[in-house]
């Protein structure tokens, strides 16, 4: 299957032959789909926190002073997608020698409001710098009908470069006393919700190799700044995705596909490959939010507190299953009482099933009971559906015929399954990847992550390199399978959480807007 030079070349980006010879056999069977038994609804999987709960966890993590806080933050994500309108209409006004007609189109109508509210984009004073140094005034150029001029101005290398630049350093926001861009509003928010016992925040970002140095110039120049505006101090750290976690290809013939010097080609991984950047982290609390999951000032309130109560939450979970498994580990360990208490605890309140063939045998009951408690936890916000793209709370159907709460993705689902799909479209809420992870086990010794993934779970995509088709292999996402078999708590969190930005339109949403 893999001539001399491909295992040379495996070697030296640090993939084993096993594991590349498993990247091609998932590539030609394809994964299994998920079982989905039912959704998650509040109540059934998803917990809804009343003034009092809320009010009491938020209190009990503001008391946690002596545990360590990291915010984990997926930055490395390109804009090209977020202007994925504007470069369509920009192909379009130019093949039609610039008609102004082709603005008026219905797939065009948020380009059109784009530039009709231009002056309303925080970045709009740059863009007017921008269009100024080629001797032109932005406001003539819109008169003019000159969206091409705009464009160039806003996504070209010779302008602002947009089109190339990852969305972490775009300007998103606009203040009284300037702007801000997305992983600038990170900073901001890990003051508000994520500052240790000494005074620190703790940010570690996950960057692409060749922005690097674009996150590293830009916080240079304002993290004293948020320092000072807060009274706290920054650490901030980078790793990028290992390449040893990107994947092979394959062919329309389902041979390895190759590149134009007879190599092998690698992709990317997907958001699920920085599951090895996650186990790298230090930290008792780890909060995971995407990067242009951020909104103005005006509206953080309700993203502090939420963030707040949800890691109360998981450490009042947490110091439950500590205090059980060191009642495992003592004398009352083989007690058929205790089994039967942690046995409801895991139903009850982790949504656990237990196995009760191997809860009778007296034997085998406290090693079970101990390898269900003994995991990773992470308690994850949800917001109601409203439409949005993306996974979903489930209750899913294990290998073992068991249930238990999982984060899914629609690619994970067999739509032809009539069932399943009316199941899937059932989901009253939606993933916004609001997570907070104890990644510790009671004696405070770290997880090894990678244990607890589930394999099965990758994603298959249909690609073109060169022109030619190709099936791409995307890892167990990192809240998906990369996290299958963590105890899980799911909690419902307002949609003034959730102001992701996925297109450039969005940023005239009001939770972007000064007013």
């Amino acid at each position: 299957m893999f001539r001399d030079k491909d295992l040379a070349q495996l070697s030296q980006r640090g993939v084993t032959r096993k594991v590349a010879e498993q990247q091609l056999e998932y590539l030609r069977k394809g994964f299994p789909f998920m079982k989905l038994e039912k959704a998650a609804t509040v109540s059934h999987g998803i917990r809804k926190l009343n003034d009092k709960e809320l009010e009491d966890y938020i209190g009990v993590y503001e008391n946690s002073g002596h545990l360590e806080k990291v915010k984990f933050v997926p930055a490395s994500g390109a804009a090209t997608r977020m202007f994925k309108a504007l470069f369509e209409f920009d192909e379009l006004f130019r093949q039609s020698d610039h008609d102004p007609k082709v603005l008026y189109k219905e797939a065009y109508k948020h380009v059109k409001e784009s530039f009709d509210r231009l002056e309303d984009f925080a970045f709009y004073p740059m863009l007017s710098d921008t269009v100024k140094k080629h001797g032109q005034d932005i406001r003539e150029v819109m008169e003019k009908k000159g969206y091409h001029e705009i464009l160039s101005a806003l996504l070209g290398e010779g302008g602002l470069n947009y089109g190339n630049l990852p969305k972490g350093l775009l300007i998103f926001h606009r203040y009284e006393i300037g702007v801000r861009t997305p992983v600038e509003e990170h900073l901001v928010e890990g003051s508000g919700y994520a500052v240790n016992g000494d005074n620190c925040v703790k940010i570690h970002l996950t960057v692409s190799p060749e922005h690097r140095a674009g996150f590293e110039q830009l916080l240079g120049r304002v993290q004293e700044k948020y320092e000072a505006q807060f009274g706290i101090r920054y650490e901030i750290s980078y790793s990028i995705q290992k390449p040893a976690t990107d994947t092979l290809a394959i062919d329309e013939k389902n041979e390895p596909f190759r590149e134009s010097n007879d190599s092998l080609h690698f992709r990317p991984g997907g958001h699920g490959a920085l599951l090895e950047n996650l186990n790298d982290m230090n930290g008792d609390i780890v909060f995971i939010k995407n990067i242009d999951n951020v909104c103005h000032d005006r509206v953080k309130a309700d993203t502090f507190r939420y963030k707040k109560a949800l890691a109360g939450l998981l450490i009042t979970c947490q110091t439950k299953i500590f205090r059980y498994l060191e009642m495992l580990d003592g004398p009352s360990g083989e007690t058929p009482a205790l089994h039967g208490e942690i046995a409801s605890f895991l139903g009850n309140e982790l949504g656990t099933a237990v196995n009760k063939k191997k809860l009778a045998h007296a034997g085998d009951a406290k090693n079970y009971l101990y390898g269900l408690l003994n995991r990773p936890v992470r308690v994850c916000g949800m917001v109601k559906n409203q439409g949005e793209p993306g996974g979903g709370p489930f209750w899913t159907v294990n290998s073992d015929g068991a249930l238990s709460l999982q984060i899914v993705e629609s690619s994970q689902v067999d739509h032809h399954d009539p069932e399943q799909q009316a199941i899937l479209l059932s989901a009253t809420h939606f993933n916004p990847v609001d997570l907070v992870c104890g990644i510790r086990d009671y004696k405070g010794k770290k997880f090894n992550l990678m244990q607890f993934r589930d394999p099965d779970t990758g994603f298959i995509s249909k690609k073109f390199k060169n022109g030619k088709p190709l099936k791409a292999l995307e890892l167990p996402g990192l809240w998906n399978g990369s996290m299958a078999n963590w105890n899980t708590l799911f909690a419902e969190v307002p949609g003034s959480t959730f102001t992701p930005v996925k297109t450039v339109h969005d940023l005239l949403r009001p939770e972007h807007q000064q007013k």
